[in-house]
């Protein structure tokens, strides 16, 4: 009995035994997954996802689902209307603190928007007037708690200078006016219509470099532009670049410059600079930089009547009209050829008004850690520069300044904009008046110490560091700016970023791989110097989907990288090459040409006694290298996870000759 029992827990004992074994056995055995076909989607839902992920990817219906009709109502009304729904948790202390963001940032942009009208050769009132209408507006449409709606200097100098190309501004005053207020409003629907359909992609296509060589070329040339106030000169180019600015400056050194201008403008000029520097060594002190501008024009207003400088020849602003914004509905042209010319007008710097607003209010939403979303915004926008040009306004947008010292004066809302706005309104309704006697050097003067901080010398050395390529886009479009035409400079900014596309697109980047030590994990050789090369396999990466456009070229460079290891080989006595492994998980898609270059790249290689092995393709590379039958060509035993599973299996079967 004993015995039995013994011989039973000896036999189970063996049991255990030999499954262990045979399970390290097991384990100790490599396991080589195989690429994982996607299950295959109908056409109209291929399309449909597609569709999805380029116009719909954050989803804008999910907070309908599953919602009665009237909340569905209510959440249509809060969609159109944001305010309608962070405004039913606004509370007093909220106001108080948009109540001082308000009034400080009416303090900064009442002087500025005289200046900015005149930068678009129009009336100062029209500048108050498109900060009076348009932010009220937006507080009832837009996203951004942060963002401060007005006239800013880039689009308003962008406005006039396309405006006077077509029409004279002194001799023809009336239509010019006419074809601003019609420029704005296709500027409104063309944001409107960019939101709507969500194709707010678009504005992405203009790079950050060129934005920012742009804006500093525009800097320098408002700065330009603003030495006829400062100097007092009568006679001044309509030009825009350096060297006409520069001539048209010399050549009136002699009787055109007035010296108690000079005086004028020089002096509150050092005082507004002295503001902003003290607003930006202390935090706190920001008020300081934000009330500069309008302490300025007081004092300047009040010195000019009290000495009667304006008859010795100081010009001043003269009268300002009194009262709130006039209907123009009937001034858009709506037909006849200014219609087609204001559109054109619109698009351009509509355009560039959005992309200003929508980078500006996506930095600010980033620091407060909020989400903003830009379709909203460009339809905010948009609706804000029709009922503009219906109001008397020209085109505005989100400026950076007048948002910064928002922000700081501690803003919690947009209802800031709506306090702002008020301010506006009573000076429109009250005050103008008393700036009759404003010097125009004190409007330049403010205008450069406003738009001296467009120019981003950190943003300029950062891009030099990071991407040479991107500084050649940012330094053509600030001298284009700067030495031809603000149009012709933002066309070299648009043509620069469409060419790095193309040639990042046409032109995708290839590496060869090497495995690092004491791992399976294989990397650019390039990047790691450390990364050893397998005898007998050459493992290439290309970093990029697989087009027509650059199909012929990826099956080019990998033949020449095989060509290259080839010849160093030759050069070693070393073995030949007898696998070309291409690892493919950077590739996101292939089209038609894309596979037919991997087909012409296989037949290249058997003809030279090389075979062609793949690693880790993506699930819509696989879906349609199956579709194409080019798994039946290459094998799918050619057809790997990973690059390790490809050299594991691959090196066994060298035959390791020179």
């Amino acid at each position: 009995m004993s015995n039995r029992v013994g011989a039973e827990l000896c036999s189970n004992e063996m049991d255990v035994i030999t499954n262990s074994s045979s399970r390290r056995n097991s384990e100790s055995l490599p396991y080589l997954h195989k690429v994982g076909l996607p299950p295959k989607q109908s056409l109209l839902k291929e399309i449909a996802g597609t569709v999805k992920e380029t116009f719909f990817a954050d989803d804008p219906l999910r907070n309908f689902k599953d919602q009665s009709r009237s909340r569905k109502l209510v959440l249509g009304v809060q969609a159109i209307f944001p305010i309608f729904e962070w405004g039913r948790h606004y509370s007093l202390s909220k106001f108080k603190g948009d109540l001082i963001a308000g009034l400080t940032l009416a303090s900064l942009v009442i002087p500025q928007d005289f200046g900015y009208a005149k930068l678009a050769n129009l009336d100062p009132q029209y500048g108050l007037y498109s900060s009076f209408v348009p932010p009220l507006v937006y507080a009832f449409m837009g996203t951004s708690r942060e963002l401060a709606i007005g006239p800013v200097a880039m689009v308003s100098l962008l406005l006039g200078t396309l405006l006077q190309e077509e029409l004279d501004p002194i001799k023809n005053k009336v239509d010019y006016r006419r074809l601003a207020f019609t420029a704005t409003f296709f500027a409104g629907i063309t944001q409107a219509t960019l939101g709507f359909f969500r194709l707010g992609f678009l504005i992405d296509f203009l790079s950050h470099a060129a934005i920012v060589g742009f804006m500093a070329g525009a800097a320098v040339t408002i700065s330009l532009q603003q030495l006829k106030g400062l100097l007092g000169i009568k006679k001044f180019t309509k030009n825009t670049d350096i060297v006409s600015v520069m001539r048209s400056v010399w050549s009136s050194v002699h009787h055109g410059w007035n010296w108690q201008t000079i005086l004028i403008g020089v002096s509150f000029l050092a005082f507004l600079m002295l503001a902003k520097y003290i607003g930006k060594k202390k935090k706190k002190l920001f008020w300081v930089a934000a009330i500069a501008p309008l302490i300025s024009v007081i004092l300047s207003t009040f010195f000019v009547y009290i000495t009667r400088a304006d008859k010795h020849g100081v010009q001043i602003v003269k009268n300002i009209r009194k009262g709130i914004n006039p209907p123009s509905v009937d001034q858009i042209f709506f037909s006849g050829e200014y219609l087609a010319k204001g559109f054109r007008i619109g698009l351009v710097a509509g355009m560039i008004a959005l992309t200003e607003a929508v980078s500006i209010g996506r930095t600010f939403a980033s620091m407060k850690s909020y989400q903003l979303d830009g379709n909203k915004e460009m339809v905010a926008l948009g609706t804000m520069n029709i009922v503009g040009s219906m109001t008397s306004c020209f085109l505005t947008t989100g400026g950076f300044a007048r948002s910064a010292v928002n922000c700081m004066a501690g803003c919690n809302t947009a209802v800031s904009n709506i306090v702002m706005s008020s301010v506006v309104f009573l000076t429109l309704k009250f005050i103008t008046p008393l700036f009759k006697y404003t010097p125009s050097a004190v409007l330049a003067s403010i205008i450069i110490s406003a738009v001296i901080g467009l120019i981003d010398f950190e943003a300029v050395c950062l891009i030099w560091k990071i991407d040479k390529f991107d500084f050649v886009a940012c330094m053509g479009a600030f001298f284009g700016v700067v030495f031809i035409s603000v149009e012709i400079g933002l066309l070299i900014a648009v043509s620069i970023s469409f060419a790095k596309i193309l040639l990042q697109v046409t032109r995708p980047r290839t590496a060869i791989l090497g495995k690092l030590p004491r791992t399976t994990v294989y990397r650019s050789i390039f990047q790691y110097p450390d990364a050893t090369k397998v005898p007998g396999i050459l493992i290439v990466r290309v970093d990029s989907a697989i087009y027509f456009s650059n199909s012929n070229y990826v099956k080019e460079r990998i033949l020449r990288w095989l060509a290259d290891e080839v010849e160093n080989l030759k050069e070693h006595s070393q073995p030949r090459i007898q696998y070309l492994i291409v690892e493919m998980s950077p590739v996101t898609d292939i089209d038609t040409s894309g596979i037919h270059a991997l087909e012409e790249l296989f037949m290249i290689l058997e003809k030279r006694d090389v075979k062609l092995v793949l690693a880790n393709p993506g699930p819509v590379v696989v879906d349609k290298l199956h579709a194409s039958k080019f798994q039946e060509l290459i094998g799918e035993d050619r057809i790997f996870l990973t690059v390790a599973d490809a050299v594991m299996t691959c090196a066994p079967k060298l035959e390791l000759v020179p």
